[in-house]
């Protein structure tokens, strides 16, 4: 797998004259037809389960997408990732494409960990489910189950022909659950910890059920066994969601996606992006904006007054329940690992949460 990743890396550095170019393309398509081989051995005894990956043509993939239209366009996720919804022999399917010239050197491994990490997750329910490929592009175009509600917004909405729609507070709650319990899943189903190092809404697809879906393993690492850190370069993440301490030392532990989900929690459950004008015009950070309304005892605030059933609606179950999630998201940002609850126990103070009020 190395090699292979050192060859393409190698292709991505390659100048731009016409006959660079060809050798290029040959390079990477070599590099496929190896790969490809190696992939789907790898994939099919994922945590010992045989886990059946489709084999797609680049033909149905350019049909399915209208040689990748924008009236096909769901989402993008950075600047390399592209997703979008076609139809191949009468299914639906959400559809992922990485951008060749996007594609920075240290990039390359993180579109495979992709791939490799979607296969092996696919059996839980809290996992956007990875159902085939097709390795006739650059780079691998994955294919997934359809999630009929899309993909959750940078405020934990989602969009529907353009504009934005407005989650209900029952809605939110449920999947802020889920994917605690998708989280605590990557940290304990395995002999080795998989750190997922990205959590946040626009990872997060909703099927016809409204069921939270997470993806997205391009930045995610797996601990050597036994082990419970690793120190890693360069940090990556998403700003606004990164654990300070990892920031600062590089060092990756599982606390790193508590600190993260501790963001998220207020993100979907507020309706507020993670950095947002305030009402003073000032830009704010929910972690501090929500800080501040905790010490004020101004709790009914945290939610969106756009939102549907806030402020004058709310219910007193739901306003203990929003209490309750703000107490939860700050002991996911304490300072220390070891003051911050793992995410099984998140998991359960959501279903608690979610039960008692």
């Amino acid at each position: 797998m190395k090699s292979m990743v050192k060859k393409l890396k190698q292709s991505v550095r390659s100048g731009s004259s016409e006959k660079m170019k060809e050798k290029v393309i040959q390079e990477e398509r070599w590099f496929l037809e190896n790969g490809s081989i190696f992939l789907k051995e790898l994939i099919a005894d994922c945590n010992g389960k045989s886990i059946p990956i489709r084999s797609f043509s680049s033909d149905q993939i350019v049909k399915a997408t209208s040689n990748f239209d924008s009236s096909c366009f769901v989402a993008f996720e950075g600047i390399y990732t592209w997703w979008y919804r076609g139809i191949i022999e009468d299914r639906t399917y959400m559809i992922e494409r990485y951008l060749v010239d996007k594609a920075t050197e240290y990039r390359v491994g993180e579109i495979y960990n992709d791939f490799v990490l979607s296969a092996r997750m696919s059996n839980h329910t809290n996992f956007l489910k990875l159902l085939g490929c097709c390795l006739e592009f650059p780079f691998p175009v994955l294919v997934f189950e359809n999630a009929e509600h899309g993909v959750l917004n940078q405020r934990g909405g989602t969009m529907v022909n353009r504009e934005e729609s407005l989650l209900s507070w029952s809605v939110r709650l449920r999947i802020a659950k889920e994917i605690a319990n998708a989280v605590t899943y990557l940290h304990s189903a395995f002999p080795k910890i998989t750190i997922h190092r990205d959590v946040k809404p626009t990872r997060i697809f909703l099927d016809k059920n409204w069921t939270a879906k997470l993806s997205g393993f391009s930045f995610s690492i797996t601990l050597p066994e036994g082990k419970s850190k690793i120190a890693t370069v360069p940090v990556v993440g998403t700003w606004g969601y990164i654990d300070p301490t990892y920031r600062a030392t590089g060092s990756v532990t599982e606390y790193v996606d508590v600190y993260s989900f501790g963001i998220f929690l207020m993100v979907v459950l507020s309706g507020r992006p993670v950095f947002f004008n305030g009402s003073n015009g000032k830009r704010e950070r929910i972690i501090s904006y929500v800080k501040d309304l905790y010490e004020n005892d101004k709790l009914d605030e945290v939610i969106d007054p756009s939102y549907p059933n806030t402020a004058k609606d709310i219910t007193t179950g739901q306003r203990l329940q929003v209490e309750a999630c703000v107490v939860l998201a700050l002991s996911c940002w304490e300072k220390r690992d070891e003051d911050r609850p793992k995410m099984i126990q998140v998991a359960k103070e959501l279903k608690r949460i979610i039960t008692s009020f």
